[in-house]
């Protein structure tokens, strides 16, 4: 499934990485731990309520470019730049961790554990 079709079945809006929206994503993992995505040892899509520069930073720090964030957070001007600058995609979505979860588990993408 295609970080396009994602954003779509989650009436997300994209907030950086357009550029990147045709990339397949097949697996994801939901945590608002950064302590946890830094035990990861594949690269999935993260999905977290964590909205803050940390939240950046620990993706940069574990690998991982695709980021979706719940409860219709909003990342602020400085995590845009950061993730920019680090080649990231940057989602957010009105819906609550678990029901995005849902949705995309749903839709076929896999879990990490």
């Amino acid at each position: 499934m295609t970080l396009r079709e994602i954003t779509q079945l989650l009436n997300g809006q994209v907030c950086i990485g357009e550029s990147q929206l045709d990339t397949e994503i097949t697996e994801a993992f939901a945590s608002d731990l950064m302590s946890d995505v830094l035990t990861l040892t594949s690269t999935p899509m993260l999905i977290t309520g964590l909205c803050n520069m940390q939240t950046i930073r620990t993706c940069d720090m574990a690998c991982l470019s695709y980021i979706i964030i719940v409860r219709n957070k909003k990342p602020t001007e400085e995590m845009i730049k950061l993730a920019n600058d680090n080649g990231m995609v940057v989602i957010t979505t009105e819906y609550s961790l678990f029901r995005t979860c849902g949705i995309l588990y749903q839709a076929g993408i896999k879990s990490l554990f």
